[in-house]
């Protein structure tokens, strides 16, 4: 479907952001947006109080879209898009995990209940969205409040919290065509009244899987996961004011690889998805997530709290490299992360003055562990060149080279790296509102970071192959003959090169990270405001895998300009909000090229780009039976400058090119409807073209871009219900990747059926 067809068929449906979804189902009532409340800035404002874009996802659009999984949330969100399947995602454009291949901090992070998760276990951790209480976008920097990884934005996710007052008991049961089965349970109340309450929720997932392995056999996209969840609420009745939050979060997945690839050669491949490796293609998560969140009243406008955070992530990636029934190339990537944070918060409401004044401390370290064998292609030009340093004339070094790699394509290498890092991180911030009048407000923040990295190498590096006899092209001791076994050594040379003794290097950043505002409330129901904000993204060390060094490369930072709209219309029937920012991104991480072969490569500081756009997001009641909401996303981007330091080779100019997996334009809306027991949604969401690559030639990668419908039509009996969903429902047919050769590529969800039965106790 085109844009423009998107957009008249969407048209009436209109009227809120995928985070403005109702509190309710549809009444006689208005709409009351602003008992949505906004926690990812920590200091609870409303949405409407809130000048930072936000998106909120609510349990009720939760259950009335059917969403499962974050990726859920990534696709119908307004300037957010998933990359690489699961893998990652952007945010206005920008790359979780940065947008030019280099540097090892990410620009976003998701957390859960305030505990950040590492970016390698995003594919398959602890964010499948059972027993939600809220998912919270935030767009745009958030570096003041939320510090490192935080350059793009940040997403919270918040579990549902223990009751110290009412027994409740909830299940769900979920069957499709395509052999997912989903089993889900959570049940909790007081064990004291009014004083101690638990929560407990489990969910069990399992998925035949879609990519039929024809070498192998089975399916190398099965899933089964496990996600265990238990709370605890503490609210002393002897110490009023007092609120203890405890938590305990256990995550074990086992499917398919986090970059799921189809066999495109195949005829009818969306309807008949299937690969040829002989390798398997899994990934494995085990999380375990802990939160400790307590809080004090001091005073009625005054508020202390503190909370702590640890997590352990272990993933193990495992991947034909190569995709073909042969036996080549093999990844196995094994990852080992564990995080602690503590931060402590002191938050202010007072008529004039609002604010919060915070310390964070954050450690971070583990390793990962790689064992690989990969191929290499034989550099010709490389091999030349060292001919032609050894007196051989250009045409016979280049006839020699030639002849080489015809006998040996490729290097094959059988590659192990042992890679720790250690990230410390403390900082203090603040984030605030004064008004100075009962309309104007000055907004400002500020945060001083400090950051200790230490990232490490030891590598190992051998041959894996059969090197070309020197006898096959001239007898012993003629010129041809020990040309090539020159060649060889070169080789074994270069395989050498790649493998270190364990190496380290120790990097230390400050940074001062400002922010100013102002806001006008020009009635109660409009509300303007203009922010500025310096971001950041940290510096630190990567491995150069063909020299096996260490090279360093420093901070990349931006200046964010943003403008806000929150609005109300005809008694709060319609909400209309919007905001529109523009950047300044300098000293951008990039990936370097020094020429031995396709590993001789490191993080630098080479780009500047800039970006802009903005977010317009309604909400509206229809009628009594009807509301519909709606979002609308835009992103223009362009890399300004690329410059490269001396004795790079690489020969991509970013320059002029855009951002990969940015689309111009984001599209989501849905309408609910509801008649007695019977309710319904249709719910739409549009992403333009993108580029999966970057570079003047990234025309060559560009993907169209797709619509994707899904439906849900439900019988609500009160305590049970009983519903049919349809996910992709007109079967849209789409590419999420496509490898450069047009063998493989990572296709989008197809067209599937379900149903589902509801529990509420």
């Amino acid at each position: 479907m085109k844009p423009t067809t998107y957009l008249l068929c969407t048209a009436a449906l209109l009227g809120a952001t995928p985070g403005h979804a109702q509190q309710a189902p549809a009444t006689d009532q208005c709409l009351v947006t602003d008992d949505i409340i906004v926690t990812g800035e920590k200091s609870n404002r409303t949405l409407q109080q809130t000048p930072t874009s936000v998106a909120v996802t609510t349990p009720e659009r939760i259950a009335q879209e059917n969403i499962q999984t974050i990726q859920d949330v990534y696709n119908r969100t307004a300037n957010l898009s998933e990359t690489y399947g699961s893998a990652g995602f952007t945010i206005r454009g920008i790359n979780n995990q940065g947008i030019a291949g280099g540097g090892n901090g990410d620009t976003v992070t998701v957390y859960v209940d305030g505990a950040p998760i590492p970016h390698q276990a995003l594919f398959g951790g602890p964010t499948d969205l059972w027993d939600i209480a809220q998912v919270e976008v935030l767009r745009g920097p958030q570096s003041t409040i939320q510090g490192l990884n935080a350059l793009a934005g940040a997403i919270v996710i918040t579990t549902r919290d223990a009751s110290v007052t009412d027994y409740s008991a909830d299940g769900r049961v979920l069957w499709t065509d395509r052999n997912e089965r989903t089993f889900s349970v959570a049940a909790g109340g007081p064990l004291i009244q009014d004083e101690l309450g638990f929560r407990l929720s489990a969910e069990r997932r399992a998925d035949r899987g879609l990519i039929r392995n024809v070498t192998r056999g089975g399916y190398d996209d099965s899933l089964h996961t496990l996600n265990l969840r238990g709370k605890l609420h503490w609210t002393p009745l002897a110490l009023p004011g007092l609120d203890v939050q405890a938590s305990y979060n256990r995550v074990r997945r086992d499917g398919g690889y986090l970059y799921e690839y189809t066999n495109l050669t195949t005829p009818d491949f969306y309807d008949h998805r299937i690969s040829t490796s002989d390798q398997p293609n899994r990934g494995y998560i085990r999380s375990d997530i802990a939160v400790l969140n307590i809080g004090y009243q001091i005073a009625p406008r005054l508020r202390l709290s503190g909370v702590t955070s640890f997590n352990r992530s272990a993933t193990l990636a495992q991947t034909d490299a190569d995709g073909t029934a042969a036996d080549l190339q093999f990844i196995s990537n094994d990852s080992v992360y564990r995080t602690w944070t503590q931060e402590l918060r002191l938050n202010y409401d007072g008529e004039r003055l609002s604010g919060v004044l915070g310390g964070w401390a954050y450690r971070r370290s583990g390793t990962l562990k790689a064992n690989n064998r990969l191929n290499i292609p034989t550099p010709v030009t490389t091999i030349t060149s060292l001919l032609q340093s050894g007196g051989f004339p250009a045409t016979a070094a280049s006839q020699i080279a030639t002849a080489y790699a015809g006998a040996l394509p490729v290097i094959p290498i059988r590659y192990r790296a042992d890679q720790p890092q250690l990230v410390r991180n403390a900082a203090l911030f603040g984030d605030g509102r004064w008004r100075v009048t009962d309309r104007l407000s000055l907004l400002a923040g500020f945060r001083y970071d400090h950051e200790d990295n230490v990232y490490g190498a030891e590598t190992i590096a051998t041959f894996n192959g059969t090197l070309p006899s020197p006898t096959a092209f001239g007898a012993i001791g003629t010129p041809l003959n020990l040309a090539v076994t020159a060649i060889n050594r070169g080789v074994l040379g270069l395989v050498a090169q790649a493998g270190s003794a364990r190496a380290s290097n120790s990097r230390s950043f400050d940074a001062f990270l400002p922010k100013a505002g102002i806001s006008m409330d020009w009635t109660p129901n409009l509300t303007t405001a203009f922010t500025v904000q310096r971001a950041y993204r940290s510096g630190g060390s990567s491995q150069n895998p063909a020299r096996a060094t260490l090279v360093p490369y420093n901070p990349e930072y931006s200046w964010n300009y943003e403008g806000s709209l929150r609005s109300r219309w005809f008694g709060g029937k319609l909400t209309v909000n919007a905001n529109v920012f523009y950047v300044d991104w300098r000293d951008q991480q990039t990936t370097a090229f020094f020429g031995l072969n396709a590993y001789d490569y490191n993080t630098v500081n080479a780009g500047r780009s800039h970006l802009y756009g903005g977010e317009l997001e309604l909400q509206g009641k229809i009628d009594r039976h009807f509301d519909a909401y709606g979002s609308v996303g835009h992103v223009r981007t362009k890399f300004d400058d690329f410059n490269l330091p001396g004795g790079a080779t690489s020969n991509i100019n970013l320059a002029g090119s855009e951002f990969p997996y940015a689309p111009r334009w984001t599209l989501a809306g849905g309408i609910n409807g509801r008649f007695g027991a019977i309710s319904g949604n249709v719910n739409a969401n549009y992403r333009s073209a993108v580029y999966t690559d970057i570079g003047t030639a990234q025309a060559r990668s560009r993907l169209s871009g797709r619509t994707v419908v899904n439906a849900r039509l439900a019988y609500d009996a009160g305590r049970w219900d009983v519903f049919a969903f349809a996910r992709n429902l007109l079967a849209e047919d789409y590419l999420q990747y496509r490898r450069p050769d047009g063998i493989q590529g990572i296709l989008g969800d197809p067209q599937t059926f379900g149903v589902g039965f509801d529990l509420h106790l």
